[in-house]
């Protein structure tokens, strides 16, 4: 039995894929036609033109967005999340959900085991009487549990297969309100309309073929998508199982190419060596590097710790990080160059970049860039920035732990 544990503990915490060992080479800039290539052919999907995307800031905004969608639904609910705990937001969304089923709407729930684990029994068996198809992702089983540290971390809902939404938010009463307290955190959400909304509902269908062995598909799931804005975008995703360097290499290949500015938002920020060094490259070549994390207010302190490790020689490059204040800081976008914007459920840690399944949206629009760094700038008004000399002089009672936890980066 110790040799049983022993293996299934190895084959969860090594890699099954070869990782990127090297730095990447600086051939374009995020402007060029060669980067939106790039984006399009290394990773893929397509960028797609024509769609429209929408950010929704807070819960106020994000779940009335969402469950309006949900109750405007004629032909299928596609939704997978990580997490879905018990709560009255948890309620609501069952219930709209439960109704559409029993409308005769198609109604697909995907949800991760282990970040469902919180989920009102009571809810899901109503869920599922009203007719709602409810997998679990991964549930723990004697023949796969060296897949068990594979979980998704995916936030998608897909309605009609012609509006997507993704972002940072779970289903839990965390990320109702407007960020006014310690109790309601800050985060965002997008909602598309357009061609990419195809891309979403490919993703989707990724994790839902893994879970049920069944493949939604015709009109009912992709319709005949035209144009509903002036934006091209790309839903990439990632996996262990099927290229799980590709959101590491998105993210670095997006860095090496600033050649003015980078503003990251990540609530769970542990990079690796080859992120760090990418990030401090594009510092010494004059591009503006700011990184807003999580203040003292987090629902992962060892997180926060082997972070604040790894941030010497970032400050130490000029880079500037601040550490939001209010409540839990929960979001994860990145743009570059005020042209680049990458949103989803991606963190910038060694979790998201080789154990997750993630999913990002992808926008290449300057005036949808400016927005993400207005919203940026006022996130960073409501944070502590941190200073070399503060990080160099900090007590040894916090430098200690944040040691031990930078031990374990590969697994946060």
């Amino acid at each position: 039995m110790t040799t049983l544990v022993a293996v299934v503990i190895f084959a969860n915490i090594t890699p099954g894929e070869k990782t990127i060992e090297h730095r990447i080479e600086r051939l374009y800039g995020a402007d060029s036609p060669d980067f939106r290539r790039v984006l399009s052919v290394l990773l893929g999907p397509d960028l797609t033109e024509g769609n429209h995307v929408r950010l929704l800031r807070n819960g106020d905004e994000i779940f009335p967005a969402m469950l309006e969608a949900i109750r405007s639904a004629r032909q299928s609910i596609c939704f997978e999340t990580f997490i879905y705990w018990s709560g009255e937001i948890g309620r609501e969304f069952a219930q709209a959900l439960s109704e559409r089923a029993r409308a005769g709407v198609p109604v697909q729930v995907l949800l991760d085991w282990l970040g469902s684990q919180r989920i009102d029994k009571d809810v899901l068996s109503r869920m599922r009487d009203a007719g709602v198809q409810v997998e679990l992702y991964h549930r723990p089983r004697l023949m796969q549990l060296r897949r068990f540290n594979n979980r998704t971390h995916r936030k998608l809902l897909v309605v009609d297969g012609r509006i997507g939404f993704t972002g940072g938010v779970g289903v839990a009463d965390h990320w109702r309100g407007h960020a006014q307290d310690e109790a309601h955190w800050r985060d965002s959400h997008f909602r598309a309309e357009g061609p990419v909304v195809a891309q979403f509902q490919a993703v989707f269908l990724d994790n839902w073929i893994k879970a049920t062995g069944t493949v939604l598909h015709g009109e009912r799931y992709f319709p005949p998508l035209s144009a509903a804005g002036p934006l091209p975008a790309q839903m990439f995703s990632s996996s262990p199982s099927g290229g799980s360097a590709s959101m590491h290499l998105m993210y670095l290949l997006a860095i090496v190419a600033a050649s003015r500015s980078i503003q990251l938002q990540s609530a769970y920020f542990v990079p690796d060596r080859l992120a760090v060094q990418a990030l401090i490259d594009a510092a010494r070549r004059g591009v503006a590097v700011q990184v807003l994390v999580p203040g003292r207010r987090t629902d992962a302190e060892v997180v926060r710790r082997a972070s604040r490790a790894l941030w010497g020689r970032l400050l130490a490059a000029g880079i500037e990080i601040a550490e939001y204040q209010p409540t839990m800081f929960h979001c994860k976008v990145l743009v570059v160059d005020e042209l680049l914007v990458s949103v989803g459920s991606t963190n910038f840690d060694n979790r998201s970049f080789r154990l997750n399944d993630e999913a990002n949206l992808n926008v290449i629009d300057a005036g949808f860039a400016r927005e993400m760094v207005e919203t940026f700038r006022q996130d960073w008004q409501r944070a502590r920035p941190v200073t070399l000399h503060a990080w160099k002089h900090r007590p040894l009672w916090q430098r200690l732990p944040e040691r031990a936890a930078a031990l374990l980066r590969q697994q946060l």
